[in-house]
């Protein structure tokens, strides 16, 4: 017993080192988020986009507009929000940043040099703003900038030299500034340096001096009079060559027609990275809307029409010429075309009353939009924010239906989708308060024959599975975020001062001390309120959150487990399983019975993965 206290100390100090990465949990670095802080502070907002950035909150990854990965703050997404002011030079200081927009401001000053130390950074868009002055010469040490935007800006002097050093370019937009000099060659495949009357070399408007020119009009005597002799022979050749012609697009169009109509399912998106989206599209009986339509619709995008904002756009309520009323999704990227056709082909695959129903999309060389139903009751995430709470038979309703939605992607759909972003936020209730299942922005498809996928770490903290960090995604991380949902669903509100792990050790210590009845109020406890089925469903929770992920059930046995068969065998079965990792655990901090033990342990031991 003497020897167990005297161990205590460093019992402690190891449960510490080991217990930070069990809890899913960003720890984000204070010198990030002062630079946020700055970023904040230099620009001026007048519709307090950033007011919920606290620079006393240690963790902004719940902070609007900004995306957190395990390492720190990945995207930091400003456009189209009416700032102005400067941009910090403390933003280089987000050394982890892959994406920085700040397009479609009234953002002044000159761009920072600092820039320049975002090593990771692939994609800047600082177009249709006011910057001035130069491009800094540090912007060349972004070895892995895949897009770089800083059209329609005052922008001055030569472009630098360095930007020849980047490899990785796939596009750049210089277009009208006020640069001079040559535009350096670059390895991108899409360069547009247009408006610029002082600037010459490729994207512009005029060759640079020395370049080679087309030849003179005036030819020799000698040669007009051999292209004379050659008029006869040029128009009978010129003759045949068009009849060939004729006669190959005649055929070429019949086989194109044929092939049309045996064809099951049009789809054709046309790549904007190469071609530009001034295209047709069709896409089985979906509508194509025009631009102008959902302008019309929106009031053109007005900020009074916004029904919320996510990680992939905004999302707008809108009012089509026959009186429907529809959601409209704008996509903040005007560049991200894979990510739209996936969204595109999955919708179009999963057909469920569970499912939100694509209506049609528009898409032109600067939007990419998504029209859905309207859902008038808003999402579960609202819903159990108001007051008076939802009741029980509704929360119940809303667990079974989107239940049912994930068991149609996972198992029904071939090959199955993964939706990989499963919240509170994405269940949406249509007039008759059926749960509906949305935003399958982050989904994977997956064939049955794979158990899993690797992929950057994507979701919404809180609902994210452990295993998700190192970057393995399967049915079961979806598995997972429903089980907190399922949680929040049985305590009636969300984010209630918890996330991810913590709530459920909180509900999971409140169901072993028999205390689940704290969960209902009084007016709830006079109504038809089964307790059992609360217990069945916080088992059933806990299950879908269990470590590891192996032992979590698939979509299908969790909605039978909700409907009573087979819960209690699984519970039991699960019950034994933990007992036995818990006495596995003991064993092992027993092992270390003194303090000499620890340092005579190797480095490797100490230091190991946890």
């Amino acid at each position: 017993m003497r020897t167990c206290y005297v161990c205590l100390p460093f019992l402690c100090w190891f449960l510490l080192r080991n217990m930070s990465p069990c809890t899913g949990q960003v720890v984000m670095d204070t010198e990030e988020v002062k630079a946020l802080m700055d970023v904040k502070q230099s620009l001026i907002d007048p519709q307090n986009e950033t007011a919920a950035w606290d620079g006393a909150f240690t963790d902004p990854c719940s902070w609007h507009h900004v995306t957190c990965s395990s390492d720190g703050v990945v995207r930091l997404e400003l456009g189209r929000l009416g700032l102005s002011g400067t941009i910090s030079p403390e933003i280089g200081k987000l050394r982890f940043l892959q994406i920085l927009s700040l397009e479609d401001n009234n953002i002044t000053g000159e761009i920072p040099s600092e820039l320049g130390n975002l090593s990771n950074l692939n994609n800047l868009d600082l177009s249709n703003n006011r910057l001035s002055g130069r491009i800094p010469n540090s912007i060349g040490n972004l070895r892995s900038l895949n897009f770089l935007r800083l059209n329609s800006n005052n922008l001055s002097g030569p472009i630098p030299q360095s930007l020849s050093s980047i490899r990785t370019f796939k596009s750049v937009d210089f277009s009208f500034n006020n640069l001079s000099g040559e535009v350096p060659e670059l390895v991108a495949v899409h360069q547009n340096a247009e408006g610029n009357p002082y600037l010459c070399g490729t994207g512009t408007e005029r060759d640079c001096p020395g370049q080679v020119q087309s030849l003179p009009m005036n030819a020799s005597d000698g040669v007009r009079i051999k292209a004379n002799n050659l008029n006869g022979l040029i128009m009978r050749v010129s003759l045949l060559v068009v009849f060939g012609i004729a006669l190959l697009a005649s055929l070429c169009f019949g086989l194109w027609m044929w092939w049309r109509r045996k064809r099951r399912q049009l789809y054709s998106i046309r790549d904007a990275e190469q071609h530009g989206f001034e295209t047709d599209f069709c896409l089985g009986q979906l509508k194509r809307y025009s631009l102008q339509e959902l302008l019309q619709a929106t009031d053109g995008f007005n900020a009074n029409n916004l029904l919320g904002a996510g990680g992939s756009g905004q999302v707008y309520k809108g009012c089509l010429q026959d009186g429907t009323t529809v959601a409209i999704k704008r996509l903040k990227d005007r560049n991200a075309v894979p990510q739209f056709k996936v969204e595109l082909e999955i919708i179009s695959l999963a057909a469920h009353r569970n499912l939100l129903r694509l209506m049609g999309c528009c898409t032109t060389s600067t939007e990419l939009a998504l029209v859905y139903p309207y859902m008038p009751n808003g999402s579960v995430a609202s819903r159990l924010k108001e007051r008076p709470p939802l009741d029980w038979a509704t929360r119940k309703s809303i667990a079974f239906g989107s239940a049912r939605g994930l068991v149609y992607l996972h198992e029904q759909c071939d090959p199955k989708i993964i939706h990989g972003d499963v919240k509170a936020a994405n269940i949406l209730l249509d007039e008759t308060g059926e749960a509906i299942v949305a935003d399958f922005g982050l989904a994977k498809f997956l064939d049955h024959s794979v158990s899993h996928v690797t992929a950057a770490v994507r979701g919404t903290i809180g609902y994210i599975a452990p295993e998700t960090l190192s970057g393995q995604i399967s049915a079961k991380t979806d598995v997972y975020s429903y089980g907190i949902l399922l949680l929040e669903l049985i305590a009636g509100q969300t984010e209630i001062g918890f996330r991810g792990q913590k709530l459920v050790d909180w509900i999971r210590k409140l169901h072993d001390e028999k205390r689940l009845h704290e969960l209902v109020n009084e007016d709830e406890r006079k109504k038809e309120f089964v307790v059992e089925e609360m217990e069945r469903m916080v088992k059933v929770a806990i299950l879908c959150t269990s470590q590891p992920y192996s032992e979590r059930p698939k979509m299908s046995e969790v909605l039978q487990m909700m409907e009573g068969d087979g819960i209690e065998e699984r519970w039991q079965s699960w019950q034994k399983n933990e007992e036995s990792r818990c006495s596995s655990a003991i064993e092992q901090v027993q092992f270390l019975d003194s303090p000499n033990d620890l340092y005579l342990m190797d480095a490797f031991q100490l230091s190991g993965p946890r």
